[in-house]
């Protein structure tokens, strides 16, 4: 009888210190969360408009000697596009193919130059490849681990890789193997679905695939530190091609300090200056 009597009383005991701590930590304030940090909205102006293929399914989008490359995709949807990549004549908007890949295999995504090389990621087929940047020759091919490869640029001394999540890859050129991994983060959440890349000036700058958005990154943290915005450019370029799909393509010629952007299947490749 003591044993249950001690018992009980123990258990009363519990309880009631148990209703205490749970008092106690409803009437504790709750701790407020840290206030969103500013991420500014670049402002922009059009400067010139020039011709785009309309064809084209744009996946990568550079300059190089003050060439305009172009890489594309070959959606099973639009029978008329092709996974290739070549030279911009920036009068017709024509592409001259350099290369192309078979799409019934490979659905061609980024491109990039660098050290002489020009640099060409798939899809879905975790493969690559490397072509002499002169004659296009293809020099080999290359394996990643990414589940997709997306967009490409370089610092001038990696490749550097999207492949549609918040991270992006950086490979040594030479062997193709990653280097470091960046997580891209908005306000301290991760940013996913960075598409086609550029370099700027010690920034990168990388499409958000299915949005009018281009963000622009600090290298050394991963933080978004400005967004700009293009809905103004995508409603034209939507007026213009009632068949245009999302934006995507962001290309900087460091001759003239001028940046383009254009998207699949756009009509339309514009050149936008803005604060970079």
């Amino acid at each position: 009888m003591k044993k249950i009597l001690l018992l009980t009383f123990a258990s009363a005991l519990l309880l009631g210190s148990c209703k205490e701590k749970s008092s106690s930590t409803e009437e504790t304030p709750p701790v407020a969360a840290p206030p969103a940090k500013y991420i500014p909205t670049l402002g922009y102006a059009v400067r010139e408009e020039l011709p785009h293929d309309s064809t084209a399914f744009t996946e990568g989008f550079l300059f190089h000697k003050g060439q305009l490359f172009e890489s594309t995709g070959a959606a099973p949807e639009y029978p008329q596009t092709r996974s290739l990549f070549g030279i911009v004549d920036l009068k017709s908007g024509k592409i001259a193919v350099k290369g192309e890949l078979d799409k019934k295999i490979y659905f061609g995504e980024g491109i990039v130059i660098l050290n002489n090389k020009l640099y060409q990621v798939t899809y879905k087929n975790k493969q690559g490849f490397v072509y002499d940047a002169k004659t296009f020759k293809k020099i080999k091919d290359f394996s990643y681990t990414n589940e997709e490869g997306w967009g490409l640029t370089t610092d001038s001394t990696s490749v550097i890789m999207s492949d549609g999540s918040s991270n992006l890859t950086y490979l040594d050129p030479d062997f193709l193997r990653p280097v470091k991994t960046l997580a891209v983060t908005l306000n301290g959440s991760p940013l996913p679905r960075l598409n086609e890349l550029e370099y700027i000036k010690g920034y990168l700058y990388a499409n958000v695939w299915m949005t009018n958005s281009i963000v622009k990154i600090d290298p050394k943290t991963g933080e978004v530190v400005a967004t700009l915005d293009l809905t103004g450019v995508a409603t034209d370029a939507h007026y213009r091609s009632p068949q245009a799909l999302e934006m995507n393509g962001i290309a900087y010629d460091p001759a003239t300090d001028k940046i383009y952007v254009t998207g699949k299947l756009w009509s339309k490749i514009y050149q936008i200056e803005f604060e970079h």
